[in-house]
């Protein structure tokens, strides 16, 4: 997933985006209402995770924003106020979920995954392919003995991709997107590095190239 980390708190914010990029994310993070609404304006997320106290106000100004557009992304509050009323105006607000700050990283982490689990367009189905048994949302892949193959975070953001639409191709600007936080420098054969690497535990055939365009999971894929 890609996720939009909205905090202005930079030893909480450092230690959440840090937690959430080990377990295979790409995270933006801003620190203020005006960074996080630039991020939104040019790129889409899977998840945003939001301060409600920022120096430049409420955070319930972006979720109120994103919901007045039919935006259905998911939105988990953290904030270390405590209050009953501001639990139920952000849950009015249309958040998916609350957490108290503290944030116990265990327990965002448990979240994050029943927030993905939650929505159709979020939850990537399973396969099989070339022999192999792959779990998205589980993060698991399996060979017909049932041995585990592994995959990097990066790995598994590029096959996430190609796997949300399996029948499409993906251009390489996409995949180049999913890989990818702001700021992060993006080498030319990067893709082409991650689709290589993809292939030898995969098999050569489970991602096809179509010449000039981009990619895709094999035909062969159900």
């Amino acid at each position: 997933m890609r996720v939009l980390l909205v905090e202005d708190d930079e030893l909480l914010g450092d230690a959440v985006k840090m937690h959430v990029h080990r377990q295979g994310h790409a995270v933006d993070w801003a620190l203020s209402l005006a960074a996080a609404g630039e991020n939104l304006q040019v790129t889409g997320y899977d998840l945003v995770l939001l301060d409600l106290r920022l120096p430049d106000g409420n955070g319930l100004d972006i979720l109120k924003s994103l919901r007045s557009r039919r935006d259905e992304t998911p939105v988990i509050i953290m904030t270390a106020h405590d209050q009953v009323s501001e639990r139920i105006a952000g849950l009015n607000a249309g958040a998916d979920d609350y957490l108290i700050k503290p944030v116990d990283l265990g327990e965002l982490q448990a979240r994050i995954h029943a927030v993905s689990r939650r929505y159709g367009t979020h939850k990537l189905p399973g396969l099989s392919v070339n022999g192999l048994s792959i779990y998205p949302s589980e993060r698991r892949i399996t060979d017909a003995g049932g041995e585990e193959i592994t995959l990097s975070s990066r790995e598994w953001a590029v096959l996430d991709r190609l796997i949300a639409r399996k029948k499409a191709i993906i251009s390489k600007a996409q995949i180049e997107e999913a890989l990818y936080e702001f700021g992060a420098e993006v080498e030319s054969n990067t893709v082409e590095v991650y689709v290589s690497r993809l292939r030898r535990k995969l098999g050569k055939n489970a991602i096809e190239t179509v010449r000039g365009v981009g990619y895709r999971i094999s035909s062969d894929a159900h």
